[in-house]
């Protein structure tokens, strides 16, 4: 690619973002193509494993003592089975793992899984460990009885409410009646319902790995009670332009407890600022702990 091209390329990325709709929509755009495409999928797992930040993944010592609560009130005792939704590369299954559970962890980022197998493979666990590559809104695991379930730093905010409830509802499905699930949310109460703005240069980062300009805009929508982060990403180089929406959809403690019953489970626990855990962010968010309820007797005799 010439220079001259290049220039061409930039200026219309400029214009393109110049002559963007001033208010997208929450979830009105789908990203997923962007976020398991494999070079970035490769740079965000390397935000997991930077212990500098919690950007994408805690730093170890904060997962130590999340792994511990954890394993305390999900009553992992070793043997049992674990279900881990958006393991990501791995980093709270194959600790489990090495605690003696079995662990089933599913995430749609192949680079993530990838990492997560190999950890597993250093750990000497791979035979307590399966990871599956699939999006958990088309995942399937009814029956398979997993003692436990786990659903970690808000991932069941980036989809809309319909899509979330179906989520919880897999989860439900694939668990044994008196299973518990360990459910992290962003607190609707602490979440900045402001619009901004903001822009940063890098020479390489998340983005790309070549210099690029990141312009960022946040969107709140009081009426869905969602956010949405708009980014333009230019690079440099060749003048090409990437645009990435993520929405997150906020819930108060009263919506999500009524929708885990609605999804099957029961005795919901609510863990305000991770219940005084050494998280540096605690005070943003809320655990959940929900008990998926017995099996109605009607659906038993129905079943046999």
């Amino acid at each position: 690619m010439t220079q001259e091209d290049s220039k061409a390329r930039l200026s219309k990325a400029l214009w393109k973002i110049y002559q963007r709709p001033p208010r997208p929509e929450p979830f009105s755009r789908n990203s997923d193509m962007f976020w398991i495409d494999p070079d970035f999928s490769e740079r965000i797992l390397q935000q997991h494993l930077d212990e500098s930040h919690g950007a994408a993944s805690r730093p170890a010592d904060e997962r130590a003592a999340q792994i511990a609560w954890l394993q305390d009130k999900l009553r992992l005792q070793p043997g049992r089975h674990l279900f881990d939704v958006t393991c990501g590369p791995g980093l709270f299954a194959v600790e489990f793992a090495r605690r003696g559970c079995r662990v089933t962890g599913v995430d749609f980022a192949p680079v993530s899984i990838a990492y997560a197998a190999d950890l597993a493979l250093t750990a000497g666990v791979t035979d307590r460990c399966t990871f599956v590559e699939e999006d958990i809104r088309r995942m399937d695991f009814a029956g398979a009885a997993f003692d436990a379930a786990i659903l970690l730093y808000g991932q069941l905010a980036v989809f809309p409410p319909d899509e979330a409830q179906a989520v919880l509802t897999q989860i439900a499905q694939a668990l044994r009646p008196g299973a518990l699930l360990c459910l992290e949310l962003l607190n609707a109460d602490r979440v900045d319902k402001t619009d901004s703005s903001w822009w940063f240069t890098d020479d390489s980062g998340l983005w790309d790995d070549r210099p690029y300009l990141h312009l960022g805009e946040r969107f709140w929508f009081p009426e869905q009670e969602a956010s949405l982060e708009r980014y333009q990403i230019v690079h440099l180089e060749t003048g090409e332009l990437s645009e990435i929406q993520i929405s997150d959809q906020t819930y108060s403690i009263e919506r999500m407890v009524a929708m885990l019953n609605q999804a099957g489970f029961e005795a919901v626990e609510i863990y305000p600022d991770w219940d005084g855990l050494p998280v540096e962010d605690a005070g943003e968010w809320v655990a959940y702990l929900a008990r998926k309820a017995p099996t109605p007797p009607t659906a038993q005799r129905q079943a046999g």
